[in-house]
């Protein structure tokens, strides 16, 4: 399993799209195996859901997603898990203990608009 986090300074970034990086954890047996710091490698539509795909990505973790991006996840079979906040090592340890707790999705659609 892989698992990409939505990465601002050690934290889950807010929106899923517009983070500066994203952390790249190789799950097997339930534990870390590799921790890889990604840049982000731009935000245009489809472009993300395809490139974490060929990287190998099952799931992604982020504060907040918009509708369009959560649906091309699910396209690729790729699950999103968002309303998440804190340091992204513990989110994901919390994620594979099954003790993560969610919040309400920090990303808002508006007429069009971002609201994160």
């Amino acid at each position: 399993m892989k698992i990409a986090v939505s990465t601002a300074e050690g934290m889950v970034a807010e929106h899923f799209g517009r983070c500066p990086q994203y952390t790249l954890f190789t799950v097997e047996d339930g534990e870390i195996t590799c921790e890889e710091l990604i840049d982000n490698p731009g935000h245009e539509p489809g472009f993300l859901p395809r490139y974490l795909s060929q990287r190998g990505v099952t799931c992604i973790i982020a504060g907040g997603m918009g509708p369009r991006a959560r649906d091309l996840f699910a396209q690729r079979k790729i699950e999103t898990v968002t309303g998440v906040a804190g340091p992204v090592r513990d989110v994901v340890t919390g994620y594979l203990k099954g003790t993560l707790r969610l919040g309400e999705d920090m990303c808002h659609h508006v007429d069009g608009r971002h609201e994160c």
